[in-house]
Parts: structure tokens; sequence; C-alpha cells
């Protein structure tokens, strides 16, 4: 799976960006901003992407989701304060709170693979609160998911 990482906080990128490779996936890039997120979707067409909330130029991360959500890229939020996210999750499949563990964010990561291969069988991890019936149907194979 091809995963973008949207997060302005370098060292939780490139920690995210080494468990995502040692779970077997591919990084297309790290963007610090709307405008490098925005680039590399276009550019790199990723299968999925986490998204902070609070980038470099201000807290541009929810417009950002609301873009993958209508390219059809299935993401999830990176947050630290997960209460500012919409009430319909801006299209996500759910959020991650900050501070995360790496095994949490591991068994997300694997749950969300799972989910974009069209294999909805597994039970989401704890560490992942799911939308509302936010994005029943956004993704093949995602049915409609309740809160953690």
């Amino acid at each position: 799976m091809k995963v973008m990482i949207v997060e302005d906080e370098m060292l939780l990128a490139m920690e995210l960006e080494s468990e995502v490779e040692m779970a077997g996936h591919q990084v297309t890039g790290v963007a610090m901003s709307s405008a490098q997120a925005r680039e590399q979707m276009s550019t790199s067409k990723p299968d999925f992407a986490f998204v902070d909330i609070h980038l470099m130029d201000g807290p541009t991360g929810i417009e950002v989701g609301r873009e993958l959500a209508a390219a059809g890229i299935p993401y999830i939020f990176v947050s630290g304060n997960i209460k500012k996210i919409p009430k319909d999750f801006a299209g996500a499949l759910g959020a991650i709170e900050k501070p995360y563990t790496m095994n949490g964010m591991k068994n997300a990561l694997a749950y969300v693979s799972a989910i974009v291969k069209g294999d909805d069988s597994n039970s989401p991890p704890a560490s992942l609160v799911l939308a509302e019936d936010a994005n029943a149907g956004a993704v093949p194979g995602l049915q409609t998911r309740h809160s953690l």
C-alpha cells in the first residue's frame, strides 16, 4: 500500500515513516503543509494517508482530509486533540490520538490495510477511534462503523 504522511513534526513523521516501511508499505512522501500535501496527492497517488490536523500553515489538516476523501483516498487523522475533528470526521475512517505508541500505530495500520484491500472481517484496534457512520461506503469493503 502506498502511504502519504501529512505531519509537520519531523521526528513524529520520521518515526511513522519507519513504522509504515517496516510493515511492508511504501511511503510516497511526507508533507508538512497543506500545499505540500496537495502536491503529493496529485503526483504520488497514495492509497492511504495519515493526516495531522495542525500543520505548518495552521489547522489545515481538516481541509487536506476533505480533499483526500473527495479523491477517494482513505485516511486517518493523527492528532493531539481529537475533539477538534468535525463530527462528520471530514471523511476520515477514524483518528489516532497523540501521543500514540508504535504498537498502537502498527495495529491501526494493519487494520486499515485490510480495509483498503476489502477485508473488513477484523475488529478495529483500541488505538483507533472510528468515525460513526461518516464513511460507510466511502471505501470499497468499508461497512458502517462505530466509535470505540
